[in-house]
């Protein structure tokens, strides 16, 4: 009897000590998106609707031939919810959208990555005529991985350090201005505040 008491209670401390490493918790913060607010440029503190716009990585509609074609189809993911790097937004009044960073290797130098920000994409899908067309402006964003290990069920996720975002100038440009804020120069390492402010 004394053994099986003795057993009961090893197996008890045994339950109690370990952690599930079966579910990562939907609450448990992983890889953080980038979270850009687009705000009026003449009321520099006033959220502002970006007319119908479709957001996309550089590349993604590109083939293996290397023919790349611009989205024509609304996406099944709405703005805040990309399942992977490849989202996208399609044809959207929006204020704010969220950005699948790509990681690599932790200590690799910076990586660059393009998005493809257009404006006014309804024009572009309904109307042929050039002088009512959408309006593309093109954001290369810079920044470092960093792994931070979670848990057995949630594994690392990735910090994204040392952002830096610029406006990749052409003749009609949209974007007035980018600025990030201060809170996430040194680091991003989750969705709870705006990291990037652009101005229109």
């Amino acid at each position: 009897m004394r053994s099986l008491k003795i057993l009961v209670l090893l197996i008890a401390i045994a339950l109690i000590n370990c952690e599930r490493d079966d579910i990562c918790a939907a609450t448990t913060q992983t890889t953080p998106r980038l979270i850009i607010e687009f705000y009026d440029a003449s009321e520099t503190d006033e959220l502002l609707n970006v007319s119908r716009i479709t957001v996309y990585r550089e590349g993604i509609f590109t083939d293996e031939d290397g023919v790349t074609t611009e989205p024509i189809e609304e996406s099944d993911k709405i703005i805040t919810e990309y399942d992977d790097e490849d989202s996208y937004v399609f044809n959207v009044n929006n204020n704010k959208i969220a950005l699948p960073l790509l990681v690599d290797a932790e200590g690799q130098p910076q990586i660059t990555v393009r998005y493809i920000l257009e404006k006014d994409t309804d024009l572009r899908i309904e109307d042929e005529d050039p002088l009512t067309n959408s309006n593309i402006d093109i954001i290369e964003i810079s920044y470092n991985t960093e792994f931070v290990y979670v848990s057995r069920a949630c594994g690392y996720k990735s910090n994204f350090n040392s952002l830096g975002v610029a406006r990749i100038s052409d003749d009609d440009q949209w974007i007035t201005n980018i600025e990030i804020e201060e809170t996430t120069q040194s680091s991003i390492q989750d969705e709870n505040t705006t990291h990037v402010r652009i101005y229109h």
